[in-house]
């Protein structure tokens, strides 16, 4: 007869596992994902379209437009918009990208530039969707507000963004994940420092999740804003996103949403 202790222990351990395998999909859990070096190859690879596509295409091959960067600045988490216009790779350092964009907090609008720089590569061995290859690329940014302007200082950080390399061997934006919870990508933490006063702020932003939003972000599958902070800039936001379209003003709150506030004379 089989010892009855150890029989008990092995439906403990059964039972353990059927959870996590449950468990897994709904909060995430999983294995950490094999990956190889990608730097040689990253050195002649253009990521510039990774942080200045409009649309995406999502694991349906569905193209959706991205909706706009999610930032915030300070400890009262007041919203920063902030819009790369134009982003090169540096011909003498295939590692390094000029950047020029656009910041607004509040009705201040200013212009940035400065330096993507990319420090790790990687390439992992398996894929959510194979046999596509996803990886991502991590670095340091720098950039530069235009000192003639109002309110202006620098931002400097770290970052990391996601790609794939789809059946034609092409360079993707990774939104093979873009429907399940939690979905991010193109995430930027760091501080910005005014340049009058030396004052420092952290500031943090990214697509579809900000990095370290803490109180701010409430949002279970998606991004979304706690009540306290509408008074920061996020009012229209959650108006926009949060309800459906006949309730009344979110027509309006979408359409602020999705103005092209960086383009001028529009």
């Amino acid at each position: 007869m089989p010892n009855l202790e150890v029989l008990n222990l092995l439906l403990k351990m059964i039972k353990r596992y059927l959870i996590l395998i449950i468990l897994m999909p709904i909060f995430g859990i999983g294995f950490a994902q094999k990956s190889v070096d990608f730097m040689v190859e990253a050195r002649q690879t253009d990521f510039s379209d990774l942080w200045t596509i409009d649309s995406i295409l999502t694991e349906n091959k569905h193209k959706i437009e991205r909706k706009q960067t999610l930032g915030y600045i300070g400890d009262d988490f007041q919203r920063i918009n902030i819009h790369f216009i134009s982003v090169i790779q540096n011909p003498d350092n295939p590692l390094e990208y000029l950047v020029f964009g656009k910041t607004r907090v509040k009705n201040n609008i200013c212009d940035f530039q400065g330096t993507l720089k990319i420090s790790s590569a990687i390439l992992h061995t398996e894929s959510d969707l194979p046999p596509l290859k996803q990886g991502s690329v991590e670095g340091v940014y720098k950039f530069f507000e235009d000192r003639d302007q109002i309110h202006t200082g620098f931002f400097s950080g770290h970052f990391k963004t996601d790609f794939y390399f789809d059946q034609n061997g092409k360079l993707q934006y990774d939104a093979l994940s873009w429907s399940a919870d939690g979905y991010k990508n193109n995430q930027f933490e760091g501080t910005w420092t005014e340049y009058k006063s030396g004052k420092m702020q952290k500031c943090n932003w990214g697509d579809y999740r900000i990095p370290d939003s803490r109180k701010l972000d409430t949002g279970a599958a998606e991004f979304g804003v706690d009540e306290q902070y509408y008074d920061s800039g996020w009012k229209d936001y959650n108006l926009a996103w949060g309800y459906s379209p006949d309730k009344p003003g979110v027509k309006e709150a979408r359409e602020k949403e999705m103005e092209k506030w960086w383009i001028e004379n529009k």
